[in-house]
């Protein structure tokens, strides 16, 4: 194999790795976007030397970054109450008593 046609070779080889890191990164963020549950089921088939290689740090950091930034008021929302008999406005409590929310888990 000439010198030209090796480098040609390497080349090809160069932007198919470069097109399959771009299409498993692109499908590892799309997985990011979808619930937790959908998430899961996907990530359970995703092979560990695939979470080393992928830049799988910045994407979660971006799909699940948000839009709400320090200060900014918290969008509304309705959830349902313990005993599910009724539901509870977050825009309900505005302007008249404080409101705490609490994000993650303590388990």
């Amino acid at each position: 194999m000439s010198a030209r046609r090796a480098g040609r070779f390497l080349l090809r080889l160069g932007a198919v790795l470069v097109m399959v890191y771009v299409v498993l990164s692109a499908g590892l963020y799309w997985a990011m976007t979808r619930p937790p549950d959908d998430f899961g089921r996907i990530m359970k088939h995703v092979p560990l030397p695939f979470m080393i290689i992928l830049p799988f740090e910045p994407l979660w950091n971006h799909a699940r970054g948000g839009a709400i930034h320090r200060g900014d008021p918290a969008p509304d929302f309705r959830l349902p109450t313990l005993d599910h008999k009724d539901t509870v406005q977050l825009a309900s409590f505005r302007s008249s008593r404080p409101v705490v929310l609490v994000f993650g888990s303590y388990t």
